[in-house]
């Protein structure tokens, strides 16, 4: 492969200029909302949540985009990607001025946001031009292509004032759109992209290209990068309606105020990337995060009146910093995050000269995220204080915790290097201690040696190790469930609070949870082997602050779109996702014999966070829980007061401490470590699509009916105060699945699971019969009882399908793989077995989704549910002919003549 140091330097100088040139074009695009996100704030009346979430809507498209067009450019080139994306901005900048509705603003900036990826790219791109020696300089002379937020905020305002916001978009779209066809036309594809298209070497695997991402260090490089750009884009979209608000400025004024942050926060950046080419990133990060805390607590001061009593009187003074000091203050902290930007990208071409686009793509997208997330913020602080400085305490924050993690990481680093040799050190010493120079952890919580199948392993340390997982696992889980399920609570509580949404509207938002939970689970199935248990579980439950917060904040105000509600019952999903990771991941820890009995108690008490849920949530919401820190109340139609933002917000505490406790107390299994490739074996296992069947039949049915029970009882019975009763059938279901598992340990998940079926025909038919005379008297105890029977019965068959799944692997495997010695068969039955539980637990999770919307389909469209139950009758008779005819009958894969001949042979 040719080495950049013999490329010529006009090349590489070409490759830099276009590419500095484009992201500058691009900066400039992506942030046009700075300005003209003032007018259109006018033009359509938002409020400041409103105005936040439209400024702020691009960030998020050119966040969550940057992982992926990282990858396409390490697998198709610089040239074509960076083209391409700057074509489709340009042409959803021009189709900006076609919107009619906030929604559509909303849309058409989803597509501007695509220019927010051009910098992932350049990255890829221009990396490949340079040597490691050269690369911060390169990258920090790239990454001043940030300076195009300041010409948007210097030109944008006149070309506003000329032609209106019309005529800056335009003007903006055909910038963009002659600077793609440019770079396609002059840009050279990158040395190695050529070299390898003449050997004709294929390109790095997806597998290859993420397995990086489950090192600690780029994750901690995310959270720098949270701060130094994401903060960046923040206050470059912020400081323009601040500087009007605050100071009173015109918009041009306030434009080039701000510009001059933008101006700091960019042009220096190729200057931060000679300094740690020279001084090492390690050193200029202190430079920029020490400084910047300092820059912010003076920023975050609110205006203050003092009055002294001496003895000669008061004495009264006040503290506010004018306009001149607050643009020189603002002026040095865009300086030192400059810096610390091209810090942090200076570790990613040196530790990953191969991944620059996942690792870098993943580093950007979490910045990103920060230019999108922290605006919202800004504004909700407002909104609740009413206080313009909170913008700047929340940066402060943050900034600081950034702080003392990249001070501890360092001192760790120097305890563990003390009496090494210098040499022995890595090129950036500030990573000792976190990697070995081969990039895995050397962290003391991965297990080397695990071997639970060994009695005396088992008995002298694997069972507490395996217990003590176990019992972090569960809180994680549950509180999982609890978010997930949220909405099933919420949304019979939103038409009294002032939300004018329909029944289908409704039946949507506690429908949604399920379908991108089912979706996010279909991804988690396989993130373990990859990861690592410990850090999976820690950000996974992490994750989960985001909809937490997110509905604490949007159900305090009435106004709010139902596009929001969408949203964050989308982003729910995330607790539904971390069941196939969470059972995967303890499935790993325990022997055959206890397996069952293990996974049943991580499910079934995690799965009691919908009943924790649906019991504490209407509890919580009639007090004032956090005090004047949560908010006002909404006064209900019937005259009451609801604190419905505690739906949301009593989780984060919870959260904040399990995440905690997954990262001190959890470990991860190095034998348990296996790329997608590896796990995706189990999409050719007969049995594995037939078990996804058989448990969408039980924990479909848990799920969908925790989901729509709360609903379809208000509806069915709108005189009964059904919400106070709910909480029972999770409550039931959950404590059922976590009592029973011993119960397919002695007599076979497979029979346990024939009759669970049966069962659940039967109490079916009488949930119909009471919802057809659902106006009789006592109807809703008959409703009730039958459907406390079905919760029961699917928490049995959820501990017995998943008994069955180590049970059929351990007889197919050696079936299909003949080859294996015993150890390795035994390892290829682990592994299967682990993926099959995690990926059937990501199909049946739809089921959350479709009861649901059945639900609501069936009464829209006959005026009762019945048909959607007579449909999931139909189902169950379906699963059990399954059981019988695979498992159960004689001669089946579980029968018991089967498993003995099974033994024996094995025992030959």
């Amino acid at each position: 492969m040719q080495d950049p140091a013999n490329v010529l330097s006009g090349e590489q100088g070409r490759a830099l200029t276009l590419s500095t040139i484009a992201f500058t074009t691009c900066f400039a695009v992506w942030t046009i909302f700075s300005i003209i996100g003032v007018e259109i704030k006018a033009e359509l009346g938002l409020n400041e949540f409103q105005f936040g979430l439209l400024v702020a809507t691009p960030i998020l498209t050119g966040s969550l985009t940057r992982l992926f067009l990282g990858v396409w450019t390490e697998r198709f080139g610089g040239r074509i990607v960076f083209s391409a994306q700057m074509l489709l901005t340009a042409g959803a900048t021009w189709m900006l001025t076609w919107a009619s509705s906030y929604l559509m603003y909303l849309i058409a900036a989803l597509g501007i946001g695509l220019a927010g990826g051009s910098f992932i790219i350049g990255v890829a791109y221009v990396s490949r031009w340079y040597r490691p020696g050269k690369q911060g300089t390169a990258l920090g002379i790239f990454g001043a292509g940030n300076v195009g937020a300041a010409v948007t905020k210097f030109i944008a305002p006149f070309v506003m004032v000329a032609y209106g916001w019309h005529g800056v978009a335009h003007v903006w779209a055909i910038a963009l759109a002659a600077m793609g066809i440019a770079f396609y036309i002059f840009a050279k594809d990158e040395p190695q992209l050529v070299a390898r298209r003449q050997s004709g070497a294929r390109a790095p695997s997806l597998a290859e290209q993420f397995a990086p991402l489950r090192n600690l260090q780029v994750w901690r490089f995310s959270l720098y990068y949270f701060y130094v750009f994401g903060g960046f884009v923040a206050l470059a979209l912020w400081m323009p309606h601040y500087l009007v608000d605050v100071y009173s400025l015109d918009i041009r004024t306030a434009g080039m105020a701000a510009a001059s942050f933008s101006l700091a926060a960019s042009v220096f950046r190729a200057y931060g990337g000679h300094l740690s080419d020279r001084f090492g990133a390690r050193m200029v990060m202190y430079w920029s995060l020490g400084f910047s805390a300092i820059l912010l607590f003076m920023l975050s001061y609110p205006p203050t009146d003092y009055v002294i009593q001496s003895k000669n009187g008061p004495i009264a003074f006040s503290t506010s910093l004018d306009t001149t000091p607050f643009v020189i203050t603002l002026f040095m902290l865009g300086f030192f995050m400059s810096l610390g930007k091209a810090a942090v990208f200076k570790h990613i071409p040196v530790y990953y000269p191969n991944n620059v686009g996942a690792v870098g793509g993943l580093v950007g997208m979490i910045g990103g995220l920060g230019g999108f997330l922290l605006p919202i913020a800004f504004g909700v602080a407002l909104d609740l204080t009413g206080i313009y400085t909170t913008a700047f305490a929340l940066m402060f924050l943050l900034v600081s915790v950034s702080l003392l993690w990249m001070h501890l990481a360092i001192r760790q680093m120097e305890r563990n290097a003390e009496g090494s040799a210098r040499a022995a050190l890595p090129e950036l010493p500030e990573m000792q201690g976190m990697t070995r120079q081969d990039g895995t952890a050397t962290a003391s919580h991965a297990l080397q040696e695990w071997r639970p199948e060994d009695p005396v392993f088992w008995a002298e340390k694997g069972r507490r190790i395996a217990r003590r997982n176990l019992w972090i696992s569960i809180p994680a889980l549950l509180l999982a469930f609890s978010i997930w399920m949220v909405w099933s609570v919420v949304v019979a509580r939103l038409p009294a609070i002032g939300f004018d949404f329909t029944p289908g509207q409704l039946f949507w938002l506690a429908a949604l949870p399920g379908l991108s939970g089912a979706t996010f689970r279909i991804f988690y199935s396989f993130m373990v082997p990859i990861f690592g248990g410990r850090l999976w579980t820690t950000i996974s439950t992490a994750s989960l602050l985001i909809p937490a917060l997110g509905i604490g904040y949007s159900v305090q105000n009435p106004e709010t779109p139902y596009f929001i509600f969408l949203t964050l019952a989308l982003l729910c999903g995330f607790g539904g996702g971390n069941f196939a990771s969470s059972m995967a991941n303890i499935a790993f820890f325990f022997p055959k014999a206890e397996k069952g009995n293990a996974l049943a108690l991580n499910a079934g008490l995690g799965n009691l966070g919908v009943s924790v849920m649906q019991f504490l949530v209407p509890v919580v919401i009639t007090t004032a829980v956090f005090g004047a820190l949560g908010g006002a109340p909404q006064t209900m139609s019937t005259g009451g007061q609801l604190w419905m933002q505690n739906a949301g917000f009593i989780w984060v505490p919870f959260i904040i401490i399990s995440t905690i406790a997954a990262w001190v107390g959890m470990n991860d299994i190095a034998d348990a470590k296996a790329s997608f490739t590896e796990q995706a074996i189990i999409f050719s296992r007969k049995h594995n699509w037939i078990m996804c069947i058989l448990y969408t039949g039980t924990f479909g049915s848990f799920i969908g009916y925790s989901a729509g029970f709360p609903l379809l009882a208000k509806i069915m019975f709108p005189d009964v105060n059904s919400l106070q009763l709910v909480f029972l059938g999770p409550l039931v279901g959950a404590l059922s699945r976590a009592g029973t598992g011993w119960v397919s340990d002695r007599f076979g998940g497979g029979r346990v699971t024939f009759w669970t079926f049966l069962g659940m025909i039967v109490a079916v038919f009488g949930v119909i019969f009471f919802v057809e005379i659902s106006d009789q008297p006592g109807a809703f105890w008959g409703f009730f009882a039958a459907f406390m029977a079905l919760f029961f019965l699917t928490g049995v068959g959820n501990a017995s399908t998943f008994q069955m799944i180590p049970s059929i692997m351990a007889r197919e495997v050696p079936r299909l793989m003949p080859q294996l010695d015993k150890a390795a068969m035994h390892k290829q039955a682990e592994r299967e077995s682990a993926a099959i539980i995690a990926f059937t637990s990501a199909v049946a999770a739809y089921g959350a989704f479709f009861i649901p919307k059945a639900y609501g389909t069936s009464i829209a469209l006959t005026g009762t549910p019945a048909t959607a139950l007579w449909a999931f009758l139909a189902f169950y008779v379906l699963c059990a002919a399954l059981t019988w005819a695979y498992y159960t009958r004689r001669g089946g894969l579980l029968d018991a003549s089967t498993r003995a001949a099974a033994a024996a042979a094995s025992q030959a």
